[in-house]
C-alpha cells in the first residue's frame, strides 16, 4: 500500500505554494509570518529546486548548480529568513579565468576588475569608470532596446577579450547572451561588482534544512512527494478565479495559488489555456525558454586532498568568446566549482562540480545508447580538463556522474529542462498573471534578471507581498458579509 503523502491535510488553506525553489520557499515563509495558513507542495523528495543537493555512496555530498551570488544575498536572507542563515554566507576569494585570450585571478569586485581592465587590458580609466557607473544606473523600467553585444561595442569596440571577461561568468549565472537586452547583463553584473561573489558555507543541505526548520516553526504545512496536477477554478460574479488545486488525485481548496513552477508550465499546463484570453495564451506561448546546463560531479576519495586552485575556475579552449559556442553540445567552456573542507565545516572531504551551459534541443532526442555515450564524454573531457590544473586528480576520484538538461527536466519539471527560466518577455506574463486569473500568482525564474539565487528570493518577496494584500482584502470582505 502506497504511503499517503497528504495524510492529515486540511480541507482549506489561505494559499497553496506549488514548488520549493528559493522563490517558493521564501514566499511561503513570508506569507506564514503574515499570519496566513500556507501549504507548500513539492513533487520531489528534496526541497530547494535547483538549490539543492544529493548524496552518493562513499560519503559524498554534491551541491547542484553553480553556487555563486552577490553580496545582496546577505541582506535578503537576514531580512526574510534569519540572521543565523545570513551568518553562513561567505565571500569566494579565488575566482580564475583561464582561456587562450587571457589568464587572470580576481576577487570579482569592482575595485579588482577596475585594476584588471586598466592594467592588464589597457582600457582607459575614464572608460572603465563610465562603464561601471552607467551599469549601476540601469533600471528595470528603462525603455532601452540596446543589446548586451551592442553595449559592449559602445564601450569596448573590437575588444572580444574584454567582452569575454565581462560576459562569460554572467552567462553561467543566468544564461544570458550577447543578443539579450543590455539590462539583463547590467543589473546582474553590477550586483556582483558591488563586493564580489558569495556562497553558503556549510553546503546547500545545511541551508535548505535550516529553511525547512523555519518554515515549520512559522506554521507552513510542507509536503514532499506531492505533484500538483491542476489549478482549480470556478466562475464567480461572471469571472473565473482560483479556488484550489488537484494534487496526488486529491482536491485541496484555497483562496490563492502561488506557483514556483516555470511560467509556461503554470499557464499552459497547470492552470490551462481555457482560463485565459486567447491573446494572453498566445503571448505565453511566444515566451522563449532560456538555456539549460550540464554538470559533472566528481567525488574525491576519503583521505585524499586537492591543492587550492581557486573556488571558481572559468576555463575554455575556444580562441574567442561566443554565446553560441558556450552552449554547443561539444563546448570546451566549463566552470569548475571546487568544494574544499572549509566549504563544509567539520568535513574533511573534497568534491568538484563541473558546470557547462547547454541546449535542451541537443539532448532531448538522443537514443539511450547515444545519451549514455554523451554523458560519459562529458565526464571524460571534464576530468581531462581538470588534469591541466591537478595532474594526479584522476587517481583521486572514486565517484563520477553527469547530469544534463534531461536530468533537470526529470527532477524539476522545468519546461524544456531549462536551468534559467525564460527570456525577458516572461517577466511580463508572470507579473500580469493575477490580473488575468484572480488568485493566481507566480514567483519563478523569468526575465533572466530574476535568475540566480538572489533574484529568485527577491522575486519571491515581491510576489508574496502581492498575495498578502490579496488575501488580506479577501478576509476583510468576508468579515463584512
Amino acid at each position: 500500500m502506497a504511503y499517503d503523502w497528504l495524510k492529515g491535510i486540511e480541507d482549506h488553506y489561505d494559499v497553496v505554494v506549488i514548488g520549493s525553489g528559493l522563490g517558493g520557499l521564501t514566499s511561503a515563509n513570508i506569507l506564514a509570518k503574515c499570519g496566513h495558513k500556507v501549504l507548500l507542495l513539492e513533487h520531489h523528495y528534496q526541497l530547494g529546486g535547483l538549490a539543492t543537493w544529493f548524496t552518493r555512496k562513499g560519503g559524498h555530498i554534491f551541491d547542484i548548480s553553480l553556487h555563486g551570488f552577490p553580496v545582496g544575498m546577505i541582506k535578503s536572507v537576514r531580512k526574510y529568513w534569519s540572521q543565523d542563515i545570513a551568518d553562513s554566507i561567505i565571500q569566494l576569494k579565488g575566482v580564475r579565468f583561464i582561456n587562450p585570450q587571457f589568464s587572470v585571478d580576481t576577487t570579482f569586485d569592482r575595485e579588482d576588475f577596475t585594476r584588471l581592465l586598466i592594467e592588464k587590458f589597457r582600457i582607459p580609466a575614464e572608460t572603465v569608470e563610465r562603464f561601471f557607473t552607467d551599469l549601476r544606473a540601469m533600471n528595470f523600467y528603462d525603455n532601452s532596446t540596446e543589446t548586451t553585444g551592442q553595449m559592449f561595442e559602445r564601450y569596448f569596440p573590437g575588444r572580444d577579450d574584454v567582452q569575454r571577461l565581462l560576459m562569460e561568468p554572467i552567462a553561467y549565472a543566468n544564461g544570458s547572451t550577447q543578443d539579450d537586452p543590455a539590462i539583463t547583463f547590467g543589473i546582474v553584473f553590477s550586483n556582483f561588482m558591488s563586493k564580489g561573489v558569495y556562497t553558503f558555507q556549510g553546503g546547500t543541505d545545511t541551508l535548505i534544512k535550516k529553511m525547512a526548520a523555519e518554515l515549520k516553526q512559522n506554521g507552513v504545512d510542507v509536503r514532499k512527494h506531492v505533484a500538483v496536477e491542476k489549478i482549480l477554478t470556478e466562475e464567480r460574479d461572471g469571472r473565473k478565479r482560483v479556488v484550489g488545486v488537484m494534487a496526488n488525485g486529491r482536491t485541496i481548496r484555497c483562496d490563492a495559488v502561488l506557483s514556483n513552477s516555470n511560467i509556461k508550465n503554470t499557464v499552459l499546463r497547470l492552470a490551462g489555456e481555457e482560463n485565459f484570453t486567447p491573446e494572453f495564451v498566445a503571448q505565453t506561448q511566444a515566451v522563449r525558454v532560456n538555456s539549460s546546463s550540464c554538470q559533472v560531479y566528481l567525488g574525491i576519495k576519503k583521505g585524499e586532498t586537492l591543492p587550492h586552485i581557486g573556488d571558481l575556475v572559468f576555463t575554455s579552449d575556444e580562441t574567442h568568446f561566443s554565446s553560441e559556442k558556450l552552449v554547443d553540445l561539444h563546448t570546451t567552456s566549463r566552470t569548475f566549482s571546487l568544494y574544499y573542507p572549509d566549504t563544509r565545516p567539520g568535513s574533511d572531504r573534497y568534491t568538484v562540480v563541473v558546470s557547462l551551459n547547454a541546449r535542451y534541443e541537443d539532448w532531448k532526442n538522443l537514443t539511450d545508447e547515444e545519451y549514455q555515450r554523451e554523458k560519459q564524454r562529458l565526464i571524460d573531457e571534464s576530468i581531462a580538463s581538470l588534469e591541466k590544473f591537478i595532474p594526479d586528480v584522476r587517481a583521486k576520484i572514486d565517484w563520477m556522474e553527469a547530469a544534463t538538461p534531461r536530468t533537470i527536466e526529470y527532477y524539476t519539471h522545468h519546461w524544456n529542462g531549462t536551468s534559467f527560466g525564460t527570456k525577458f518577455e516572461g517577466l511580463k506574463i508572470s507579473m500580469d498573471l493575477p490580473n488575468q486569473l484572480p488568485g493566481l500568482y507566480h514567483a519563478g525564474s523569468v526575465g533572466i534578471i530574476m535568475s540566480g539565487w538572489l533574484g529568485t528570493i527577491n522575486y519571491g518577496v515581491i510576489v508574496a507581498n502581492q498575495v498578502d494584500k490579496f488575501l488580506s482584502a479577501q478576509k476583510r470582505t468576508a468579515a463584512t458579509v
